[in-house]
């Protein structure tokens, strides 16, 4: 049984990315790569995968038959995101504004309203070498991503390591994204802001009941709050990943860092080494490597 490892950031910008690619990197052949940040996904810029499958993710929008409708309105009344209206005696579905509750095809007792579908984007599966890529990807337009990052949750298996891109931030997206991990990697920068965000996360994950370890990326280039913080919470320091000019352009030309800095990936199993110790004291029987 192989762990599944979500990387988020209470923020934007911290390397997440950045780190979740290399990890999966250094792990080579025996990792699946997901990228769940759906509304953003750029873990294609690094991996530069052949993609061999995709699936569009459907989500649930009730269908008119007009001929039974009667513009009572009972199903604009139960519905709580005023996805549909009655204009006169016709009954107007605003599809973007429907959550799929099935509360209006309930409410309606001419059984006018029927289960429909529309795509809201896609999952794409392919390979990038040895390592596995799945990446979800939420149409231009569209609000919702959970139904998107949902849809990658049966793709997850035991088989082979896991690393989850997740959306950066707290929000719906971010939780769907950890919700079935087994750890979680929080990425951040050593600075007043990168802090703020770090202990909204920490919460988070305290609330979700997931274990979790910190990764500060530039660690060189700030203050030492976020050490302090972690020391003072008792939250594990996984890896300090240095400001490096080096390090920056090959991030800007969507090249692996572990292929080009040498003992970096060292570093980056060494750190995966740390999620392994601190899962097995939780109870985590983990085989392999």
């Amino acid at each position: 049984m192989q762990p599944i490892i979500a990387v988020a950031s209470g923020k934007g910008g911290t390397g997440k990315t950045t780190f979740a690619v290399n990890l999966a990197s250094s792990l080579e052949d025996n990792v699946v790569y997901f990228d769940a940040d759906v509304e953003e996904p750029n873990g294609h810029i690094y991996f530069k995968p052949k993609i061999t499958s995709e699936k569009d993710v459907l989500v649930m929008i009730p269908e008119v038959n007009s001929n039974l409708c009667t513009g009572c309105g009972q199903c604009s009344k139960v519905c709580k995101f005023n996805a549909l209206i009655v204009l006169k005696s016709d009954l107007i579905v605003f599809p973007e504004l429907c959550h799929g509750c099935g509360s209006c095809i309930i409410a309606c007792s001419h059984n006018a309203l029927r289960e429909g579908s529309r795509a809201i984007g896609k999952v794409n599966m392919g390979s990038a070498g040895r390592i596995g890529f799945i990446e979800g990807r939420l149409r231009e337009g569209e609000a919702k991503a959970p139904p998107v990052i949902k849809a990658l949750h049966p793709l997850l298996t035991k088989e082979k390591i896991q690393v989850i891109d997740v959306s950066p931030g707290t929000s719906c997206p971010v939780i769907e994204g950890v919700r079935k991990s087994d750890f979680v990697v929080l990425v951040t920068e050593p600075t007043s802001f990168g802090l703020h965000d770090l202990d909204l996360a920490i919460k988070m994950v305290k609330r979700l009941g997931l274990p979790h370890g910190v990764v500060i990326n530039r660690a060189d280039a700030g203050n030492m709050e976020v050490e302090t913080f972690c020391d003072q919470q008792n939250i594990p320091v996984l890896m300090r990943i240095p400001f490096d000019k080096k390090i920056f352009y090959l991030c800007s030309q969507g090249e692996i860092l572990v292929s080009h800095v040498p003992g970096l990936k060292k570093a980056f199993i060494d750190c995966y080494t740390k999620i392994k110790t601190i899962l097995k004291r939780r109870g985590f029987k983990h085989e392999g490597n």
